[in-house]
């Protein structure tokens, strides 16, 4: 490296500081420090001080490495050198103190021995070998002393592990050693784990041997069979944790007893993978978790399978990937969900028997942290790295933001958390050089991808590289062994390079490559790179400072556009080699081009949520990194990414919408870019693909004839996504007991599940066999059928029923539907048993349903006392007059639960419409619904109308009437067994006058709408077509009804239509909907208006500013004209105005004519008022007044006319309600009413018009209406009723008597006055006798009491003497009567509630008076007595 100091050194804390020493110098510095190696040093030194004045030529650093046929290391090597040209390196002096040390005499006598015959030739081999390996264990010492320096500086401590050579696993006998090896690169040592178990070797003495030599680790174990294991080796730091793993079977070895059973880990094994994880679908920065159970049979303690994970390769633990195992359960956690963890994740379950194999795919979604921005590149890494540059690559990302990706910036982390950009502008092709590295150093690298609306996210890390030369990477372990070989000769110029070429070419770089000479010496081989530019033969060496050791070089700062030619030669310490060939002319550019689009998509279906999209692949597509395949909903116009790494071919897009149309794209990536997209594919609908049926089932005989058999069948579990189109019944004959040939029983398929097989010989044996057919084709046969033989049934009772069907299953119900038996017996069926019993219950346990026998063929349960989650079977028995026959198939098990499942609903839509509908959240594409009546399927559509959309479908009465009475079923195909149903029968009626209603609404010409007038007012108004004076509107806000109000004014004009409702003005409280709901008769409708948000506010600060600058600029009303009505039965009109001055007038109008006039108002004057006295039907109409002045005016109108008329009336109209008392002459009706006059019509009502008379009277006292009923009798009892009528209208009192009459009655016998029982008629009596009458006397206040001869009234003396007693009791008396007595006599009595009067003639005789005394009075009940 040469010029400025990088930027990566700058800021590494240690620049200057290089911790690897390569040099012999730096070596021995440490070596000299050390106290460990203190006597040797002075020597050390001495001897490289003398080598550098040695006239010898330097060479290159030999290698001593042996390798074996696979180029693996397997130890050191010690060359043999020939004949007397050896030289040392050393001088004499140095060479000859050497020798008398203590370890050269030591090493003379070890290697003297056995060669003393030939000791001239064998002194130079041996003092060859001797130094050698001196050399080789100095060497290794001071690299043990350099990693403990290592180890103790913190910036060794900046990396984490690395394994360089992992374990390998082996398969082993019992009771052999077994040795696993692995080399770690950092500090400190690794930990051994055995199942996740660390191992101890101190808890096992014998059993495990750990070493650990020169970064070189070793476990040995003495196996038994108890150590098949997985190991795992674990180096962690505080940088980061490393793991590998092997493992390790025991086998058994020997001989085995045949009278035991054979040992358990010789049988076979059988794995099952269940509660396996499915298709998933994940986010970045999100955890993931998959797992499988897995099933090992036989289980064995203390065997365990060999669980592997692999997505494309297999996947060791790191700090992103978990892999756990339970003993039972197999788990892989994605700790932090990355787009490069996407793909097919397949686990692996090996025992000695074989193994298993589950896989899903995974799929990883990335947001971008700016809208528009594309996604994070992907699978960054490092194509070559050499001591002064790194080429770092990477893929493209499938989402570009909507807008192309204009380049790349690469990234790398100095240290531990500095990340620095290494390219100042954005770079497009996916590769890209970084140099001006620190050599030794580790450097991880990330990219982030950039558009015009901004910068991706980062991409994952890649995986540590260190800038070095790959000849420097290979470090061998130390084994212990030297192995002795021959060398080549000292002092040989290498030969020339062979087959160099020009790997790669960009506009940033040219990559070489070439082969080592096939001479190259004892030194080894270094190369010098040299290049021309085309057309030329000037030749430039480009690494002039140091050659290179790996036989690949990459070359910067070439010119754009220019040719180049390219040649190598190889260098040692004998010189320098010739040139290689030079390359072909290579021009300085991108030669990747982009790739060419894809050829035709084609999808196919797959699943409910999957497709299966192929494509012809691009044509002349060079170093192709995949495809990315875009989904978009058939309209939609808007593409989403299938898959966010790049695929090779054939791809299952997952996630789809089951039921959308999709269309599909594809483009190709490699590192120049995207390709344009390919031609979209057709459209395709994501359901499943279909199949052919599984076999069905359960095939039994229903009858039975001397040459035929009818047999019957259950539906196949799985119908292949498609329904069955069919059935084929194929038979054979079974002759004592070997079945012969299968022959055809049917040619053309059965939709039925039952068929008559024909042509059969009597008293033979037959088996049969069913296949289904769909419109993917046949399915497999069934199992043969048992043996049955063909003789003619002839009992009485009736077969099997067959076909049965469960619906509608709920916790407490389900209906059972079954076919009649095809064999009846003697005498027709009349009824059917249904049985249950739990499903694993024994066949004892079956038990009634129903006691007595059911004539239909369906049912519906209301099953009691079930258990929740239990599982029930059902069988159904025919009857007939001999008995109940064989019972059917039994049902498969039914559990007890109420699914997810909704009812049929029955609505009234609209327009009148009577529909049934029903709901069906789980159908998939092919699910059909099918509707019954009285569970037959309806065929028929003349009077129904089946409807289906999506998952909603509803059956619609055309005509409804008595004759669609019955109960209506659903049931959807392709599901678990959605069903309802539904009786329609009694709510029949009503629902006809919900669907009368609603089929004739109020037409509308116009919907509700807004509008602002003068002073701020706002105006919500409709107009509709037509509607009757009856005609009724409610004025909704926000679901409450409100009213006519200061700060609401309605207004309904019959003639135009046209409804409205004015407000003063708008407060934040108004915001919401207002809703106009129209009724007449049975005619309705309504129209709403929403005015909330930003809407409402604009209209509110509208008006607002209109009312402001109305009230500033000019006289106006504050409250607006109305009316009052007086206790005096006037109405008055008033109003209030405001921003008045002396000039202001008020003219008030009546239909358009001026009334009155109002001028030079007075400031202290507010309200104007005009009263209408005693109102009536002419003062009808719409009143106005004016407010004005120069300023302007204002005008408010009242309109008197049709509804507020009648308001007025009915006020004045009202009354008090109907009261009954009675009076002195009988029982008197009567209201009070609030004002009256002579033009309000009264009427009395007894069930028709009154006919007054003198009893029945009528009248008005003040505010009083009164009717008369005197003298009342039963025929008075019944309904009463007073109305008021003005011509437009009336108000109407009744009351009802027959309660109350008896008590009125009752109460007005108890207060009028009466003669109880009156006097007698006639009283015939002798002159000079004494006359004495009593009569009773009742009424409340005490009557007065008169008494009248000849209707004149007498007064009581001396001869004629009257009494009234307590009362009660009024008494005559005369105390001698003479003929002038004679005449008419009269008792009256009287109180304010009445009079009565009573009559008696008294008649005097002449004769001979007696002097005795005639009595006559009335007993308690009016009865004359005389005494």
């Amino acid at each position: 490296m040469s010029g400025s100091i990088p930027f990566y050194q700058k800021h590494h804390r240690h620049y200057d500081r290089s911790y690897r020493s390569t040099e012999a110098e730096s070596k021995m510095s440490h070596y000299t420090a050390s106290s460990r190696y203190a006597a040797g040093s002075s020597i050390s030194s001495t001897r490289l001080e003398e080598s550098k004045l040695s006239p010898v030529p330097k060479r290159a650093k030999p290698s001593y490495l042996a390798v074996d046929k696979e180029n693996q290391i397997i130890g050191y090597v010690v060359p043999i050198f020939r004949g007397q040209g050896f030289t040392t390196g050393l001088s004499d002096t140095e060479e000859t103190r050497v020798r008398e040390t203590a370890a050269y005499m030591a090493h003379r006598n070890l290697f003297a021995k056995g060669l003393e015959m030939e000791r001239s030739e064998v002194i130079s081999r041996k003092e060859a070998m001797r130094e050698s390996a001196e050399r080789i264990s100095l060497n290794k010492r001071i690299h043990d002393h350099e990693e403990h320096f290592k180890r103790m500086n913190e910036d060794s401590l900046m990396h984490p592990p690395e394994f360089v050579i992992k374990p390998r696993s082996h398969t082993v006998w019992e009771k052999q050693c077994v040795r696993l090896h692995c080399t770690v690169s950092g500090w400190p040592d690794p930990r051994v784990y055995k199942n996740n178990v660390a191992i101890d070797p101190i808890t096992s003495p014998g059993k495990y041997k750990l070493e650990s030599r020169y970064s070189v680790h070793s476990l040995e174990i003495n196996c038994d069979f108890d150590d098949t294991a997985q190991y795992r080796v674990s180096a962690m730091n505080s940088q980061g944790e490393q793991s590998a793993f092997a493992s390790i079977v025991v086998k058994f070895k020997g001989e085995v007893d045949e009278a035991l059973p054979p040992p358990r880990y010789g049988i076979t094994f059988q794995t099952h993978i269940v509660d396996k994880f499915g298709v998933s679908f994940g986010r970045e920065g999100e955890t993931m978790s998959l797992g499988c159970t897995v099933i090992i049979y036989p289980a064995l303690h203390r065997y365990q399978p060999e669980i592997q994970w692999y997505r494309d390769v297999l996947l060791t633990p790191s700090k992103w990937t978990h892999v756990h195992w339970s003993g039972d359960r197999a788990t892989l956690t994605l700790t932090h969900l990355n787009k490069e963890d996407e793909g097919l994740y397949t686990l692996r379950v090996i025992t000695k028997s074989g193994y298993e194999t589950y896989s899903a795919y995974v799929f990883v979604r990335a947001d971008a942290e700016v809208e528009g921005a594309p996604g994070a590149p992907l699978d960054v890494r490092c194509l070559d790295a050499n001591k002064d540059y790194i080429i770092v690559a990477w893929k493209q990302p499938a989402v570009d933001g909507g807008n192309p990706i204009v380049g790349y910036f690469v990234d790398c982390e100095v240290g531990t958390t500095h990340w620095f950009q290494c390219n100042d502008t954005p770079v497009k092709f996916a590769r890209f050089p970084v140099t001006g590295l620190v050599e030794g150093r580790s450097y991880i690298f990330r990219v982030r991808a950039v558009n015009k609306s901004g910068m991706s996210r980062p991409s994952r890390v890649s995986e540590p590289v260190a800038a070095m030369d790959p000849a420097d990477r290979t470090s061998a372990p130390w084994t212990g062994q030297i192995i002795v070989t021959e060398e080549e000769p000292a002092g040989v110029v290498p030969g020339r390079p062979l087959d160099l070429q020009v790997t790669e070419a960009t506009k940033n770089y040219v990559v070489l490559s070439w082969k080592p000479p096939g001479e190259k010496g004892l030194e080894g081989v270094m190369y010098y790179v040299e290049k021309c530019v085309a057309g030329t033969d000037s030749w430039q060496r480009v690494n002039t400072e140091l050659p290179v050791k790996s036989p690949r070089f990459a070359l910067f700062d070439l010119a754009e556009g220019k040719s180049y030619h390219f040649r190598v030669r190889c260098c040692n310490a004998a010189g320098v080699g010739e040139p290689s060939e030079p390359t072909e002319a290579t021009t300085v550019g991108d030669k990747l081009d982009i790739p060419s689009a894809p050829g035709k998509v084609v999808p196919t279906r797959n699943t409910d949520t999957s497709v299966v999209v192929s494509w012809e692949a691009s044509s002349d597509a060079k170093e192709l990194v995949g495809y990315y395949i875009e989904a978009s909903i058939v309209d939609s116009d808007v593409w989403e990414p299938c898959n966010n790494k790049p695929v090779k071919a054939t791809f299952i897009c997952h996630g789809l919408v089951t039921g959308e149309q999709y269309v599909f794209r594809v483009r190709a990536v490699n590192a120049a870019g995207l390709s344009q997209f390919s031609p979209v594919s057709e459209p395709v609908e994501v359901k499943a693909a279909i199949a052919s049926p599984a076999p069905p089932y359960g095939i039994s005989v229903l009858e039975c004839v001397r040459d035929s058999m009818v047999l019957a069948w259950k539906q196949p579990t799985f119908i292949g996504g498609a329904d069955i189109t069919g059935y084929f019944v194929d038979y054979r004959e079974v002759i004592d007991g070997v079945p012969g040939k299968w022959h055809e029983a049917n040619i053309k398929a059965v939709s039925e599940r039952a068929y008559r097989v024909s042509d059969l010989q009597e008293n033979k044996k037959y088996q049969f066999q069913v296949r289904a057919a769909n419109m993917a084709g046949v399915g497999i046969p069934s199992l043969p059928s048992e043996t049955f033989l063909c003789e003619e049934w002839t009992i009485a009772v009736p077969g099997p029923p067959h076909d049965l069907q469960i619906t509608e299953v709920r916790g407490d119900s389900l209906v059972l539907l079954w076919k009649p038996p095809v064999y009846q017996g003697r005498d027709p069926i009349n009824g059917f048993y249904i049985d249950i019993k739990e499903a694993d219950a024994p066949e004892e346990a079956w038990r009634g349903v129903n006691t007595k026998a059911v004539e239909k063929q369906f049912i519906k349960l209301q099953i009691k006392n079930l258990k929740e989650g239990e599982t029930y079977v059902f069988r159904v028995r025919a009857q007939n007059k001999a008995g109940v026959g064989k019972a059917s198939d039994v049902t498969e098990p039914i559990p007890a639960v109420t699914k997810p499942t909704k009812e049929i609903v029955v609505e009234v839509d609209d327009e009148g419409v009577i529909s049934l509908n029903f709901e069906c959240c789980d159908t998939t594409p092919d699910s059909k619904f099918v509707w019954s009546k009285n569970y037959e399927e309806i065929t028929e559509s003349s009077r129904l109308t089946i409807e289906t959309k999506a998952n909603r479908s509803k059956t619609v009465f055309n005509t409804p009437g008595e004759e669609d009475i019955g109960i209506y079923s659903c049931l959807v195909t392709h599901t678990d067994g959605a069903s309802s149903s539904y009786t329609f029968s009694t709510e029949l009626k009503r629902l006809l006058e919900i669907s009368h209603d609603h089929k004739y609404p109020i037409p509308l010409k116009s919907e509700l709408a807004v509008e602002l007038l003068e002073k701020g007012r706002v105006r919500f108004w409709l107009q509709a077509e037509q509607m009757s004076a009856n005609g009724k509107i409610d004025y909704v806000f926000n679901d409450n009804v409100i009213s006519q109000s200061e700060k609401y004014k309605m207004n309904f004009d019959k003639n135009s239509g046209i409804i409205e409702m004015v407000m003063e003005s708008l407060t934040p409280g108004d915001e919401g909907t207002f809703t106009f709901q129209l009724k007449d008769g049975k005619a309705t409708n309504q129209s709403s208006l929403v005015l909330i948000g930003d809407v409402f506010k604009q209209l509110q600060k509208e008006s607002e500013f209109q009312r402001k600058e109305y009230f500033r600029k000019q006289p106006h009303f504050i409250e607006y004209l109305g009316y009052e009505v007086t206790p005096e039965c006037c109405v008055l009109l008033k109003c209030k105005v405001g921003n008045i001055k002396k000039d202001t007038s008020a003219l008030w109008s009546k239909d358009k004519h001026q009334i009155k006039a109002d001028e030079q108002l007075g400031f202290t004057e507010g309200v104007l008022k005009l009263e209408i006295a005693q109102i009536s039907k002419k003062d009808s109409g719409v009143y106005e007044v004016v407010l004005k002045d120069d300023r302007g005016q204002d005008t408010s109108t009242l309109s008197l006319v049709d509804q507020l008329m009648n308001e007025v009336f009915s006020y004045i109209k009202s009354s008090t309600p109907l009261k009954i008392t009675s009076t002195d002459v009988g029982i008197r009706l009567y209201t009070f009413v609030s004002c009256y006059n002579d033009l309000l019509q009264v009427t009395w009502q007894h069930d028709s018009a009154i006919a007054f008379s003198d009893r029945i009277k009528s009248g008005v006292v003040g505010e009083q209406l009164w009717l008369q009923i005197n003298d009342p009798t039963e025929k008075d009892t019944g309904k009463y009723a007073i109305e008021f009528n003005d011509g437009k209208g009336g108000l109407q009192r009744t009351v009802e008597l027959s309660g109350q009459f008896d008590d009125a009655f009752a109460e007005f016998q108890r207060l009028r006055a009466r003669v109880a029982g009156g006097l007698p008629d006639v009283v015939t009596i002798q002159e000079g006798k004494a006359l004495n009458l009593t009569c009773n006397i009742s009424g409340n206040p005490v009557p007065e009491v008169t008494w009248l001869k000849n209707d004149r009234e007498i007064t009581s003396d001396e001869h004629c003497i009257l009494k009234f007693e307590s009362g009660k009791f009024a008494s005559f008396t005369i105390t001698g009567v003479n003929t002038s007595d004679s005449g008419k006599y009269s008792i009256l009595v009287k109180n304010k509630y009445g009079t009565e009067s009573g009559d008696l003639t008294l008649d005097v005789t002449e004769g001979t008076p007696d002097l005795g005394v005639t009595s006559y009075w009335t007993d308690a009940e009016g009865n004359v007595v005389f005494g």
